[in-house]
């Protein structure tokens, strides 16, 4: 299994924390935000991992030469000065994903899911992790019913976590360039190809410095990070 770690962001809302340091390295529970993604993927049984970077993305190359994750293969997919956005990301790294469905997840989230939960291949294009809505965002994203998302507000109004497994059919007919993913999500969610799960445990979306205090301070008495089967023995 392949999945992809979105990390290009500037982090306008973050400022001026992401002045000098990329959204993905802030520290959360005594480590980055992208340490806590990779650590869970592996623990996963992903094998490889696709990172994108534009702003300071010397410093997240620097970041992972230091401390190398366990059990991973992890390539960086380079948008240079100008981030793509998220599904721009994505199209510009499918070559490094491979032909298989593969699972994304934005760095810029904290969730306490088991990734092995979630589906190798999606029923359709794909499959979103869903969570209740958030103060800051009190309408969600989609609608969820019988395990199938929609946008014709039939069902459960959820937020989409930043977690999915998609196929790369998801994406044949986006070209190249700077395009977010919220219009092709929606789109497959029209056709009845986006499928979904939703998670009750905790998550939180780190757009903001406040949310980052508060996340800290949720996790201040120490959450263990996940090991890998490899790095259990």
């Amino acid at each position: 299994m392949n999945a992809m770690i979105l990390a290009a962001g500037r982090g306008e809302r973050m400022r001026p924390l992401t002045d000098d340091c990329p959204k993905a390295l802030l520290s959360v529970g005594g480590q980055t935000l992208l340490d806590w993604q990779l650590q869970r993927l592996a623990a996963a049984g992903v094998q490889r991992v696709v990172i994108n970077v534009a702003w300071l993305g010397e410093q997240i190359r620097a970041h992972l030469a230091a401390y190398p994750p366990r059990d991973l293969e992890v390539v960086i997919s380079d948008e240079k000065d100008q981030a793509l956005e998220t599904a721009g990301g994505i199209v510009q790294a499918l070559p490094l994903l491979g032909a298989a469905p593969f699972w994304v997840v934005n760095a810029d989230v904290w969730c306490d899911v088991d990734f092995a939960t979630l589906p190798a291949r999606p029923e359709g294009l794909g499959h979103l992790l869903l969570v209740d809505n958030p103060a800051h965002h009190p309408g969600g994203d989609f609608y969820w019913h019988a395990g199938q998302v929609n946008v014709s507000g039939r069902g459960k109004a959820l937020t989409y976590a930043g977690i999915g497994c998609f196929d790369p059919a998801l994406f044949r007919h986006q070209r190249p360039g700077v395009a977010p993913l919220a219009p092709i999500l929606r789109r497959a969610g029209e056709q009845g190809q986006l499928t979904a799960t939703h998670y009750p445990g905790m998550w939180a979306d780190i757009g903001t410095p406040a949310r980052l205090a508060w996340l800290n301070q949720q996790l201040a008495p120490s959450v263990s990070p996940p090991q890998s089967d490899e790095s259990a023995r």
